[in-house]
């Protein structure tokens, strides 16, 4: 008989084996403020356009070089269960806005740092959560009156342009003019009357070779495919789509023909010939003069399509069938049947064209009212392109928050030093001893501007006393000079450096929403993991060049 040993007395014993337990100010609690802030830590430095890049390799050991908080803590796969309520909260502002997520994590990892500092001077945890909410809601109604101008006209392109800048300046410094009248013009042509913008109408290609400066906005879309038949190019064309292979049709159910000659062979084989020539030539009589097919190219159907003067296109992506569908107005056919006037789609000219040394379709309109457009992304590395469509995703999302709300505030700390100084004047006309807590989320509102001075290699004491001084004497529209000597401070209306309202709006709430939820608990109960099979352990680490870590075998 086996020797029962009995369990610690407590809460340990009423678990399972393995299964473990912290609870307390101690164990729990500041825990897991230090994940959070080890976590803010992180994207912290990546924060404004002065941010450092990130190199991470994820497990499928793809490289991604990028100050982009989204990007990189998608990859991350952050596994704490307190700082994935961190992540969770910087995945709902890019849900929201699009924008502003290293904002939510920067201004989390400080609410929690300050509520540390609360906590071991003696104050209750529910008492820093109640002066945490207080100050959240007065900020979100302070907020409104610190708008410092609004969005005019959406049609202008100059105007737009002027508006994304701040947006792309985070993530491509140096090329945020460019690149936000290129993402303006896109956005403009296809704004609609009604106003419902669709952030997946802006299409991006990525083409290897010469730089950035020579990218571009095409009215339509570009494929990196090439044609299957001899045409290449066709100016106003009809085009008929199909889901399905541009072959002859199958019989749903198998059969078995019995050839007895070679005679009866010959007439096989020139009835289905003729079958698949009366079809091309029923879709060409249509006046359709494109064939786009979701599947493969038959060379039979491929050898009349030529003789009848049609352009074939594959695309092997359904999505990108859909745009297509969407972009010239067609509908795309499940069966090789012919198409109505109705279900085929119309496009001013579509041609074959040589970008570098890549072959690309590309479906034009020549008018700008399109559905969809295309921002043709060149660049010397894949990695600094996949950074440039990061920065065009951005701007894309700051458009569509416009077309929500045309409200904007000051950039460049303006908004949090103001934002700080009325909180702080606030605490102090509250009588218990939630006063403190309101105190430390003004001052969780300084890390911001302090981030951003930092990564600019200035001193941030000298940057925060200089903004509190201008701001003291009622100049709300002043922030942080970047471009500037030392710890300058300059008025950012007049610069353009805007950020969206609800881009802030939602990051405030967000982030205090997020350092509440990891305050509240007060103990950690995990169970032991579920025993599955272990994955292959890799031989050495992927980035072992010195001689002396030779393989054990050759």
């Amino acid at each position: 008989m086996a020797l029962h040993v009995p369990k610690a007395p407590g809460f340990a014993q009423m678990l399972k084996d393995g299964a473990k337990h912290y609870s307390g100010l101690e164990e729990a609690v500041f825990r897991n403020i230090q994940a959070c802030k080890e976590l803010a830590q992180t994207t912290r430095t990546a924060y404004g356009p002065n941010g450092m890049n990130k190199m991470v390799i994820n497990q499928l050991e793809k490289l991604f070089v990028t100050n982009d908080a989204a990007t990189i803590l998608r990859e991350l796969e952050v596994q704490h269960p307190a700082a994935k309520m961190i992540v969770m909260a910087s995945h709902m502002q890019e849900q929201e806005v699009g924008d502003g997520t290293n904002f939510v994590l920067v201004f989390a990892g400080a609410l929690l740092d300050l509520a540390e500092e609360l906590l071991r001077m003696g104050l209750s945890v529910s008492e820093v959560i109640e002066g945490y909410e207080k100050a959240c809601r007065h900020a979100l109604e302070v907020l409104p009156d610190l708008v410092c101008s609004s969005a005019k006209n959406l049609q202008d392109v100059e105007e737009v342009a002027s508006l994304l800048q701040t947006s792309v300046m985070s993530k491509q410094y140096g090329n945020e003019i460019f690149l936000s009248k290129l993402i303006a013009a896109a956005c403009v042509s296809i704004l609609p009357g009604s106003g419902n913008f669709n952030v997946d109408n802006i299409r991006v290609c990525k083409i290897l070779g010469s730089g950035i400066c020579s990218s571009s906005v095409l009215h339509g879309m570009v494929f990196k495919k090439e044609t299957e038949g001899d045409v290449t190019s066709v100016k106003d064309a009809k085009i008929a789509v199909y889901s399905c292979p541009f072959d002859g049709m199958t019989t749903e159910t198998k059969g078995t023909v019995l050839i007895k000659s070679a005679e009866e062979l010959m007439n096989f084989s020139k009835g289905e010939e003729n079958l698949m020539e009366l079809q091309v030539k029923a879709i060409a009589n249509t006046g359709a003069n494109i064939v786009v097919t979701g599947g493969k190219v038959a060379d039979m159907a491929l050898h009349y399509a030529n003789k009848c003067n049609l352009m074939v296109v594959r695309l092997n992506s359904k999505w990108d069938l859909r745009r297509l569908c969407k972009t010239v107005g067609g509908t795309a056919l499940p069966r090789m049947t012919v198409p109505t006037p109705e279900e085929m789609g119309h496009c001013d000219s579509v041609f074959l064209s040589e970008v570098g040394d890549t072959q690309v379709v590309v479906f034009k309109h020549e008018k700008e009212d399109c559905a969809i457009s295309t921002i043709v992304v060149r660049g010397s590395t894949d990695n600094l392109m996949d950074d440039v469509e990061r920065a065009v995703d951005d701007g894309v999302n700051t458009f569509k928050v416009l077309t929500r709300d045309k409200r904007l505030l000051p950039g460049a700390g303006a908004t949090e030093i103001e934002l700080a100084k009325q909180i702080t004047s606030y605490g102090e006309t509250c009588p218990g001893l939630e006063q403190y807590a309101i105190k430390k989320f003004a001052e969780a509102f300084e890390a911001l501007p302090r981030a951003l001075a930092e990564n600019s290699g200035v001193k941030a004491n000298e940057v925060i006393s200089k903004l509190y001084a201008v701001h003291q004497e009622g100049n709300k529209n002043m922030g942080f000079d970047i471009e500037g000597e030392g710890a300058a401070v300059k008025d950012v209306l007049e610069s353009g450096i805007l950020d969206t309202y609800l881009g802030k709006y939602w990051g405030i709430k967000l982030a205090t929403n997020a350092a509440v939820t990891v305050l509240r608990v007060d103990q950690i109960i995990m169970a032991k993991p579920a025993g599955g099979p272990k994955g292959p352990k890799s031989q050495g680490h992927w980035d072992k060049d010195d001689w002396r870590d030779e393989p054990a075998t050759f």
